[in-house]
């Protein structure tokens, strides 16, 4: 049995600042809450058409999960704003409905509308949606031109709605957040002693263990970027100096994240002794002083190294620690008056603009899955449409778009199996089967964040209950439901491929040019004697430049892909990953005085060999690379960082075209370059 306290331990593990959570709840109360009020305006005020509740439930979907600004003015304003685009969208598709060519037609003008309306930002995006699923709705639903005073009260109370849950009853707290994601960070730190502390019971590490500690490494980054989104910064992202309260705090939090992948990095060449690990695990301030005196005596050896690192790791432990008790008692108040503004980048409606080529495909792809959803179904086509909308949401390549669109259709089939046996098993027992649609609308949308697939599996699920209750399930409904999403998926697919094709190569290109300019910089920085504030930042770019690089390669490694190139795949990401890692080490360890005319000459030729091997973007990853070999040495990390972080950043570089160069055995994690000594 498990208890609360292991519940919601699994659940922060799982979902730090509950973020998922809160999205499955507010859009599954938004419905809930919208229904029963136009439930009850149909039973005690007026009759409402049968298009009023259905605006009210997809409205209520869209502003739970499209609805993006900041600040929740903002966010009634779009909300509002996506409730009058929703009334006028209707009040066509009712206009139109006697002359259906013309009002499909339309439809397809309006997709294209709201898919060009995302070069605006999350505002446009999200009133983009709701046209789109407001003119859906109304050409399903065919409500009359009179009942239209009444089918607005749908959109109008779930935005109303929408707005008080996500305002009131669920708000968004960055204070909060930011204090349950340090938390997060913490226990992750955690996970990985604890790992270290096995390992170093046994003496050895296998290559499994390996994996494993890359795979907490990867679990750490993920809550450290998130941690990083919630610390408030000023205009330009770079704080006025370290004693700024939030600097402080992101220089503390950068530290945690560096130590802990530094003692990684370092029990790969020489395990920890068990001793240490404990000691840093129970914050020891006796054993940790003895062990930091003992390690004077090992200077240069890879046992002192690694030792090293697990003491760094202790006291930037202790003061994420700290931070987290300070930001308990003070709610974060010190960092709350920095005013954060953001920046609108500039319109562009040229076919330059990817959003601009997406919206052309979507609104083709439409065009086609409406012929051949009409051709299948006059009543249900929008199936057909509505998935050849949403194969192209949050996509940038079209080796996304087709996972996505297999997604979807897996989801589909394997839902409709698993709801047709569970709506079967609950007729005639209506109040169990609306609880466990309920459920399931909130499972979708818990899961929406991480598997597109879940989330369908249990759309597909409540829709059957649905169909179910209503007494119209039957099993030509749902072979129809699978036809036309799969009609919608592979028109989807076809039109991401073969015209204005993002290719995934492409992508990739585009997101190494970022990662290259953004390493540049940081090198550049570093030439300059900028100070350490700045380095971090620019660091923080790289870091999130490299998370971009692994998005655009996700095509390239997936399961339908030549089986032989994951391998090669995941040993390029690992020296970007390498490379990452180092850019780190050097904003850390630099010092102004360090940066000498030896130096800059070694920055130089980094900068020389990054524009070298940038030109060839993405063929990176397309290249036959060696295993990389045994480590011959550890890396003293802490004599002549500086100098040591740039002559390892040029070595990585070398390593993504070894055929040219000398095939160096270095890997973040698995084998390291030999250092020449001066």
């Amino acid at each position: 049995m498990i208890s609360g306290f292991e519940f919601r331990d699994w659940l922060l593990a799982n979902d730090p600042t509950l973020s998922r959570l809160r999205m499955g709840s507010r859009v599954t109360l938004s419905i809930v809450l919208s229904f029963l009020i136009l439930l009850a305006i149909h039973m005690l005020v007026l009759p409402l058409p049968v298009a009023s509740y259905g605006l009210g439930i997809v409205l209520s979907i869209e502003g739970g999960v499209s609805v993006r600004d900041k600040g929740s003015t903002r966010q009634l304003i779009t909300r509002l704003l996506g409730c009058l685009a929703s009334v006028v969208v209707v009040g066509i598709a009712a206009a139109l409905e006697s002359q259906r060519i013309l009002s499909d037609f339309i439809f397809l003008v309006v997709i294209f509308l709201a898919s060009s309306g995302r070069v605006y930002g999350p505002r446009g995006f999200a009133i983009g949606m709701f046209a789109f699923t407001s003119y859906f709705m109304g050409s399903y639903f065919q409500p009359k031109i009179a009942e239209l005073p009444l089918v607005v009260i749908g959109p109008i109370v779930s935005a109303l709605v929408s707005h008080w849950v996500r305002a009131v009853l669920l708000p968004d707290n960055w204070r909060r957040d930011l204090l349950r994601s340090l938390e997060s960070v913490r226990g992750r730190i955690n996970q990985i002693l604890f790992k270290l502390a096995a390992l170093a019971a046994d003496g050895e590490i296998e290559e499994a263990d390996r994996q494993e500690l890359r795979q907490l490494e990867e679990r750490l980054k993920e809550v450290v970027l998130m941690a990083e989104s919630f610390i408030p910064r000023p205009p330009g992202g770079v704080f006025d100096g370290a004693s700024a309260p939030a600097a402080e705090l992101a220089i503390r939090l950068f530290d945690a994240h560096l130590a802990a992948e530094s003692a990684i990095v370092l029990s790969f060449q020489s395990p920890p002794s068990f001793a240490l690990v404990h000691a840093v695990i129970e914050n020891d301030r006796a054993v940790l002083g003895d062990e930091e005196k003992a390690v004077a005596v090992i200077e240069g050896q890879a046992k002192g190294e690694t030792a090293r690192a697990l003491l760094w790791l202790a006291a930037a432990r202790r003061q994420l620690m700290e931070t987290i008790d300070s930001g308990r008692r003070s709610n974060f108040a010190e960092i709350a008056s920095i005013e954060e503004t953001s920046t609108l980048a500039a319109i562009d409606f040229s076919l330059k603009n990817p959003l601009i080529r997406s919206a052309l495909q979507i609104t083709l792809a439409a065009a086609i899955a409406m012929t051949l959803g009409l051709a299948l179904s006059r009543e249900r086509w929008f199936w057909a449409v509505l998935s050849s909308f949403l194969v192209f949401t949050n996509t940038n390549s079209r080796g996304d778009t087709a996972i996505k669109a297999m997604q979807r259709s897996i989801g589909t089939l394997v839902g409709i199996a698993f709801g047709l046996l569970l709506a079967t098993l609950l007729a005639g027992h209506p109040a169990i089967a609306i609880v466990v649609s309920v459920v399931c609308v909130f499972l979708a949308f818990y899961f929406l964040q991480i598997s597109y697939a879940t989330m369908t599996f249990f759309i597909s699920i409540g829709l059957c209950l649905v169909y179910g209750m209503m007494g119209v399930l039957t099993l030509d409904l749902l072979k129809l439901r699978l036809e036309e999403t799969v009609i919608g998926a592979v028109a989807g697919t076809l039109v991401a491929f073969l015209v204005l094709p993002a290719r995934t190569r492409g992508a990739l290109d585009s997101a190494i040019a970022g990662w290259f300019d953004a390493l540049k910089e940081l090198l550049s920085a570093v030439s300059e004697k900028k100070s350490q504030p700045q380095l971090i930042a620019i660091s923080q770019k790289v870091d999130a430049c490299y998370r971009d690089i692994t998005f655009a390669a996700r095509p390239l490694g997936s399961t339908w892909s030549i089986v032989t190139r994951p391998g090669q795949i995941r040993r390029t990401l690992a020296i970007f990953l390498s490379a990452t890692y180092w850019s780190r080490i050097l904003a850390r360890n630099h010092l102004a005085d360090a940066v000498d005319d030896n130096l800059k000459r070694r920055i130089a030729a980094d900068i020389d060999t990054l524009e070298r091997v940038a030109l060839r973007g993405s063929e990176c990853f397309f290249i036959t690379r060696k295993q990389m070999g045994a480590t011959r040495r550890h890396l003293p990390l802490w004599r002549e960082g500086t100098r040591l972080a740039v002559e390892m950043i040029g070595s990585t570089l070398e390593r993504l075209y070894p055929a040219e160069t000398q095939d160096l055995p270095f890997a973040a994690g698995k084998a390291i370059a030999p250092v020449n000594q001066e």
